[in-house]
């Protein structure tokens, strides 16, 4: 299992959309409409996600910034030059593919009927064919139609999506495993005064628990738990071993 914390709000809505993004892909695919009304609500969270933020913007800026990093590296000994070109040329074509539009999503908050299912679906039972009867009608129609419409309402979003995945892989590639104990079901660890961005941990997945985490710029804190579904999450009193990678870009 692997569970990641963010030392600041960017990743954390990097994270986000990057979540959001890959659950729209999975319920566009073809299937039931019950699974594309799921697709719709992810839909309008990616909306929502981006309704008040300048996620272009500061998406661009990641990518430029890491641009700069990798355009210095070249010429350096011991550097693959054919791969650092080749991530260099994906930033340029990701960076180029946000510049050519506008306001994210915008084409999708301008569409009426999309605008008016939105209203619904923000309703609990609001997608049923008493409140929105055009949304039945088209959950009626064949399986290649919806998917074609669902691939025509997220095209708009797949420059965000391939930028946020770039950045992500970039900045999750930059950190480098190690092993630690957490003793009587605790860790920190202070940093020095170095700034990251991304703290990683990775467990077992027969070990039973899961990571509380919290970082800045001078510890990370980590606490294990269990929860049984039935009470809230209780912290173990037992050294648990995993692996952790401090990211940056």
């Amino acid at each position: 299992m692997r569970f990641e914390y963010p030392f600041n709000e960017r990743v954390r809505t990097w994270i986000r959309l990057e979540y959001l993004l890959d659950r729209l892909t999975f319920f566009s695919a073809p299937g039931d409409a019950r699974m594309h009304q799921v697709a719709f609500g992810t839909l309008f969270d990616v909306l929502d996600a981006t309704e008040r933020t300048d996620v272009k913007g500061g998406l661009m800026q990641d990518l430029e910034r890491q641009k700069i990093t990798l355009t210095n590296l070249q010429g350096h000994p011991g550097v693959d030059v054919a791969a650092l070109d080749d991530v260099i040329d994906q930033i340029d074509v990701a960076i180029t593919s946000l510049s050519r539009q506008g306001r994210t999503g915008q084409v999708l908050r301008e569409n009426e009927w999309l605008t008016s299912l939105r209203g619904r679906l923000s309703v609990p039972g609001g997608g049923t064919q008493v409140d929105m009867p055009s949304f039945h009608a088209w959950q009626c129609k064949d399986v290649q139609t919806r998917c074609a419409d669902l691939s025509k309402w997220i095209e708009p979003l797949l420059p965000l999506q391939q930028g946020i995945a770039l950045v992500m892989r970039l900045l999750r590639d930059s950190g480098s495993q190690e092993t630690a104990l957490a003793r009587q079901g605790a860790y920190q660890q202070m940093l020095g005064g170095k700034t990251y961005q991304l703290f990683r941990v990775w467990l077992d997945d027969d070990q039973g628990v899961f990571p509380e985490m919290s970082a800045n710029k001078y510890m990370v804190w980590v606490r294990f738990s269990e929860q049984d579904g039935v009470i809230k999450p209780q912290p173990v009193d037992k050294d648990i071993p995993f692996r952790f990678a401090l990211c940056s870009l």
